[in-house]
């Protein structure tokens, strides 16, 4: 009974173990960024969460080294290593990615505190710290593969220079990890620097990138297996365009391949292109090869993208593509045209599409001149903030080059998903389309070809 009297008293005063154990990102500042210039340091932690203690970190390894009980080695293991902390303060986007990514797959989330060594007001620091972190991280890999981990089941996922800190570790590891996802990697100091110097796709089995500021403080080439360049790498749709916004200015454009990233994890829409060798190109409908990758649709920008590792070319792939503002959805869709009148010259079309209920919405894309020649196709490209799920019609306004007026009349004008292409294409057959003149035609299933 007195046993049992003292446990009631001690239990309100006893911590838990998740209290005990709960980790957090190191949270320097400004003065801690001064302070490094002269005195430079490295710490490096490993900060381990799973499904269990989703919101509670704990260390991976205990100080003898020991493996944290729940880390689980048959697992998938993700890690992610944020960037350059100019003044030390902690990423905002990290906790939205851990949660995500333990929502989509029961997997190992280790976040990799580098923090004390991102933190200086003098950037070369930094940047001299990748090496001396990754020879830190790989040996903490070294010590999980001798615990039963398969280094082909380890993705590491970097922003910035943490995206270089990652191949470094792949280059430690003889290219041997399963995937690295680069997130707009830095291109300050490592821009014109050969592959063994940065990241490079040898530097894992798979290596998909995310370029958008490739402009400032990224990176402009291609480097990995698969390379994404939404709104062309630069410039994103919703960041300011004025020093005046502030900080914002510098780093919007740089963390937006951040939160596309997240956007797939989030399932709000799929941002899928197809190969392509400019943004240009795409713009004007010439990257719309679906069936490249058959029988899988054209790849989908973020975490799922390994489903297409086994159909990329070992010389890479650059994909792209437009995105809207946050949350970044773009639909797109192709339209091919065949006229059956006399050339006509160059010219260039406005479309619109109209669902069941009525609702238009124009392109926001703008394409380039093309040249109408009798029985000869065109594609052109169109994009849209929304998806027409069901379309009902599309509207038409050709513009003529050089202003003259002209009659084209149109054996067949074909409308297909990009972004959904198990849908079925929509036809409209033998129309008669005026110069300058919007109109407007009810599209129907296509004739099967014999």
């Amino acid at each position: 009974m007195l046993r049992l009297y003292l446990l009631f008293i001690l239990i309100p005063w006893t911590k838990s173990d998740a209290e005990e154990k709960c980790l957090e990102l190191t949270d320097l500042n400004v003065s801690d960024a001064i302070a490094e210039i002269f005195n430079p340091s490295v710490d490096v932690k490993m900060l381990l969460y799973t499904r269990e203690f989703r919101n509670c970190a704990e260390p991976l390894f205990q100080s003898n080294y020991t493996l944290n009980t729940r880390f689980t080695q048959v697992k998938k293991t993700v890690m992610i290593v944020h960037g350059y902390r100019g003044k030390g303060q902690k990423p905002q986007w990290l906790p939205s990615m851990v949660q995500l990514l333990l929502k989509a797959d029961d997997i190992n989330v280790i976040v990799v505190d580098w923090v004390r060594g991102a933190t200086t007001l003098y950037y070369p620091h930094a940047v001299k710290n990748t090496k001396n972190v990754s020879e830190i991280l790989a040996e903490y890999i070294l010590k999980l593969k001798t615990q039963g981990v398969s280094l082909d089941n380890i993705h590491m996922i970097g922003l910035s220079l943490g995206a270089h800190i990652c191949g470094f570790v792949g280059k430690r590891l003889n290219g041997s990890l399963g995937r690295i996802s680069g997130l707009d990697p830095a291109g300050p100091q490592f821009t014109g620097k050969p592959p063994n110097e940065r990241l490079y796709r040898t530097d894992a089995k798979f290596v998909d990138v995310i370029h958008t500021d490739a402009d400032a403080l990224g990176f402009r080439n291609p480097m990995g297996h698969i390379d994404f360049y939404p709104n062309g790498g630069s410039k994103q749709p919703g960041c300011p365009k004025t020093i005046f916004s502030g900080s914002s200015f510098f780093k919007c454009d740089h963390q937006r391949s951040v939160y596309l990233f997240l956007s797939s994890l989030e399932g709000k829409c799929n941002l899928t292109a197809c190969p392509c060798s400019s943004q240009q190109a795409f713009r004007n409908g010439q990257c719309v090869n679906y069936e490249v990758f058959k029988p899988l649709p054209c790849p989908q920008l973020g975490y799922y993208v390994d489903k297409w590792k086994n159909y990329i070319s070992e010389k890479g792939t650059t994909i792209y593509f437009d995105t809207n503002k946050d949350p970044f959805c773009m639909y797109t869709f192709i339209v091919d045209i065949i006229i059956w009148s006399k050339p006509t010259g160059k010219g260039y079309f406005k479309i619109k599409l109209i669902d069941k209920n009525g609702e238009k919405e124009e392109t926001k894309i703008k394409g380039d001149y093309v040249t109408l020649e009798k029985f000869k196709q065109i594609r052109l490209f169109a994009a849209f903030y929304r998806d027409f799920k069901d379309i009902s019609k599309i509207s038409l306004t050709y513009f003529q080059k050089g202003g003259s007026s002209c009659i084209n009349k149109i054996y067949l004008l074909k409308v297909q998903s990009l972004t959904n292409p198990e849908r079925p294409p929509l036809c409209r057959y033998d129309f008669i389309l005026k110069e300058n003149v919007e109109t407007t035609l009810k599209l129907i299933s296509c004739l099967k070809q014999k």
